[in-house]
């Protein structure tokens, strides 16, 4: 009989395409997925690696035996699902993850809750970007994940995730304290034409929104300089090099010498908690979702 551990790992292998990566997403040595592949080869008497370059790669029975292994696994975890449903209780583990500010806004009302109410519920949180809290959600590395995106630009969904809405974040533009615009009630994007920009690093989600956004209003976008976390990018502001956008979710005082201000076609990011459908009825899943909302709801408030 097939061992589940062993599927397992063949599944981590190819999902995140090489030993390390399986090794990282499992939280276990290289040498222990080596040693589990191997057997797992003694037990179904044939090659499933083969030597590519530096790593391995997926022979035409590890490829067919990986398929089989990734729906044995969801089918596990629907089972799983339904065993916790029908037992109703709020156990066992959840592993989530968050961008830093939702991470910074969220979670800290969010797990409290969670560890008061249910007790016997271990949850592990970490900080994502949202691409790659999606990334974790489908290889199974993660139970859930809170992702963005914004008002005119949508963040791509796999299917095999369900998703639930938290809360529409406003954003304003941040800008040094003496820059001309700082005293006005309201600004357009279009009046920072000749500013440079404090940016999200090249690639990511939000930095690719900024360029099309800024794009739309005629704007070339002049990028000052790229930082991924937001008290960066204002330190930067306050420093007098530039201007950014700054959601207010998890944004906390601004520095001195910067000031906030909205703009007059507003600019949102909606905040999502995602999660694999075949997790979708485990309570633990739906409790971790209600109390994400109930601390978005304290922010909206």
């Amino acid at each position: 009989m097939l061992n589940l551990e062993r599927l397992r790992t063949l599944d981590a292998l190819a999902r995140h395409g090489s030993v390390s990566g399986a090794a990282e997403g499992l939280h276990v040595t290289t040498s222990a997925v080596s040693q589990q592949l191997a057997k797992l080869e003694r037990e179904v008497g044939q090659q499933l690696l083969a030597k590519n370059g530096r790593g391995v790669r997926l022979t035409d029975a590890g490829r067919l035996l990986a398929d089989h292994a990734a729906r044995i696994i969801s089918q596990v975890e629907v089972a799983q699902s339904d065993i916790e449903a029908q037992r109703g209780r709020v156990v066992g583990d959840v592993r989530m993850a968050a961008f830093p500010t939702a991470a910074r806004g969220l979670f800290p009302v969010a797990l409290r809750a969670l560890c008061d109410t249910h007790p016997e519920l271990r949850v592990m949180a970490r900080e994502l970007e949202p691409e790659a809290g999606i990334r974790g959600v489908l290889r199974g590395d993660l139970d859930l994940a809170v992702v963005l995106d914004w008002n005119n630009k949508r963040l791509p969904v796999p299917g095999g995730l369900a998703m639930a809405h938290l809360l529409d974040d406003a954003a304003d533009v941040a800008m040094p304290a003496d820059h001309p615009l700082a005293g006005r009630a309201e600004v357009d994007l279009e009046e920072f034409a000749d500013d440079a920009w404090v940016s999200w690093p090249e690639g990511e989600f939000c930095h690719d929104w900024l360029m099309f956004t800024l794009r739309s209003k005629g704007v070339e976008p002049r990028i000052g300089h790229l930082a991924g976390e937001h008290h960066t990018q204002l330190a930067l502001i306050a420093a007098g090099l530039g201007v950014c956008v700054a959601p207010r979710l998890g944004r906390g005082p601004v520095p001195e010498g910067v000031a906030v201000v909205p703009v007059r076609q507003k600019m949102w990011r909606h905040i999502h908690a995602v999660w694999r459908t075949d997790a979708g009825r485990r309570p633990s899943i739906r409790a971790a979702v209600e109390a994400l909302g109930a601390a978005a709801r304290t922010v909206e408030e």
